[in-house]
């Protein structure tokens, strides 16, 4: 038994939800997002909660279950409050900026980087070292933050690089004479 999936979503006040077939719909003071789930899993709306049940016993049944339910809280906590990744630029000369919808960067490398946000996202930088990616899909937002941190990743030795905010990262010693 999935211990997440035998939870109803509660829909906040002013989401309302629709469904269709395999479809639901989550309409929100942020925008629109629609998810498909999968064939092993049913979407019943009653009132302001949706609930999801298995069709079956079956292993992929119950693995969609608990998955399928997640899918559609996130739904529906992207089209009220959104989500939200911080990251922060360490190291010496390391620097972002907004340049109209661009973010340029500067690594360290001969050249700036010029990072274009794709339409849905909004990427701001409050300070020089920091930077804030904002969305209502939680897979977007991630997958964008994940990409700007891969033109520096954090080095053990000194822990320059680009990190989330809060982000430990594991400091080696350096070599000893």
């Amino acid at each position: 038994m999935s211990r997440i999936g035998k939870k109803p979503v509660e829909l906040p006040s002013g989401v309302s939800a629709q469904v269709s077939g395999q479809t639901i719909e989550v309409k929100g003071p942020k925008g629109t997002r629609s998810f498909t789930a999968g064939d092993d899993v049913d979407i019943v709306l009653d009132g302001n909660t949706v609930s999801v049940k298995p069709r079956g016993l079956s292993k992929r049944a119950r693995q969609q279950w608990g998955m399928t339910r997640s899918m559609v809280a996130n739904l529906a906590t992207g089209v009220t409050t959104g989500f939200k990744k911080e990251l922060e630029l360490v190291g010496v000369g390391y620097r972002a900026a907004m340049q109209g919808k661009d973010l340029k960067l500067s690594l360290g490398y001969s050249h700036e980087v010029i990072f274009e946000v794709p339409a849905g996202i909004t990427v701001s930088s409050p300070k020089q070292t920091e930077v804030v990616v904002e969305g209502i899909d939680q897979q977007q937002v991630g997958e964008v933050a994940a990409n700007i941190r891969k033109w520096r990743s954090p080095e053990p030795y000194k822990g320059k690089g680009i990190r989330y905010k809060d982000e430990y990262i594991f400091r080696k010693e350096g070599k000893k004479k």
